[in-house]
């Protein structure tokens, strides 16, 4: 996969494909539905940043963490209220995305692994059950093993641990891409919506999202280690080479038959027919399955005759 302007236009409208409201709407949350309404949103002060987060429902809380150069808006405002029918759902903008404005310190998983931690502290909550897209993925792999205490279950879509879990035509595209790439695209229009119509600072957008996957990083010791069940989900036709995720679910407990060894508390989904963008399609496919993992007995024995 090259990262040809026909593919970056494809991810941009499916990124802008839920919501695109046409004035800044500097704290409207995100979720237009009338019967769904935020329980609080605002900015959060976490580690220098003023971090925009909304919540929605009651109940056991989950934070979603959404993807590169997405927003709550485009990435989560169709999924909210189908998770916020049994939970407290948990939603927040990664510094220099949507509502929460850059500042001068290094594009980082690490470094926004701590700021999701902060934020749940100034929520006043101990632990969460944490699901990442992409991007968010790779946040929430960090979240896990900086701070285990926080975490509950995490759930990973169509993400890695390690710079080559990605198949490597994929890992070489992230240096190709550059700002006019995303010139007059939904990507675009979403940043001016979110900085008074000035792109001044698009360029410097787009390059400082993707410092974070230029050059190598490797997560996978801290990775197996993980003590918190792992439910990692990607598409057959997707970014993620298959054993790389394969690889995480062997350390966790799987690769063995289950009628015969139990089940492990972790799982992994390789969804069919399912590109990585795709995978924020096909909620209806996934959405069950995380549902079940999130609410389910992990210790139960496997069903018998």
């Amino acid at each position: 996969m090259k990262a040809t302007l026909p593919w970056l236009l494809i991810m941009a409208v499916i990124a802008s494909c839920q919501t695109s409201p046409t004035t800044t709407p500097t704290t409207t949350p995100a979720v237009k539905d009338t019967a769904l309404k935020a329980t609080d949103s605002g900015y959060a002060d976490v580690n220098g940043l003023k971090m925009y987060y909304e919540v929605y429902g009651s109940g056991k809380p989950l934070v979603l963490l959404h993807g590169s150069f997405m927003n709550i808006n485009t990435n989560w405002a169709s999924i909210i209220p189908q998770f916020a029918e049994g939970r407290q759902v948990i939603v927040a903008e990664m510094q220099a995305h949507g509502r929460t404005k850059d500042i001068p310190r290094a594009f980082r998983y690490e470094n926004m692994a701590d700021d999701v931690s902060g934020l749940l502290t100034h929520l006043k909550i101990d632990s969460a059950d944490v699901l990442g897209y992409s991007m968010g993925g790779g946040i929430a792999y960090q979240f896990a093993i900086r701070h285990p205490q926080q975490l509950r279950r995490l759930v990973i879509l169509s993400s890695t641990y390690a710079h080559d879990g990605w198949w490597p035509e994929v890992e070489a595209s992230f240096a190709t891409f550059t700002p006019d790439m995303f010139k007059g695209t939904p990507i675009e229009d979403q940043f001016k919506l979110y900085n008074n119509n000035d792109t001044t600072h698009f360029g410097d957008f787009i390059k400082k999202v993707m410092s974070a996957d230029i050059g190598t990083y490797d997560w996978t010791a801290a990775a197996k280690q993980i003590k918190a069940p792992i439910f990692q989900l990607i598409g057959d036709a997707d970014g993620v080479r298959y054993e790389h995720a394969i690889e995480l679910f062997k350390a966790k407990g799987g690769g063995k038959m289950g009628d015969m060894g139990g089940l492990p508390e972790s799982r992994l989904a390789i969804l069919p027919g399912t590109t990585h963008i795709g995978m924020m399609v096909n909620t209806k496919v996934w959405m069950p399955m995380v549902i079940d993992f999130l609410d389910g007995d992990l210790k139960a024995p496997p069903p018998s005759f």
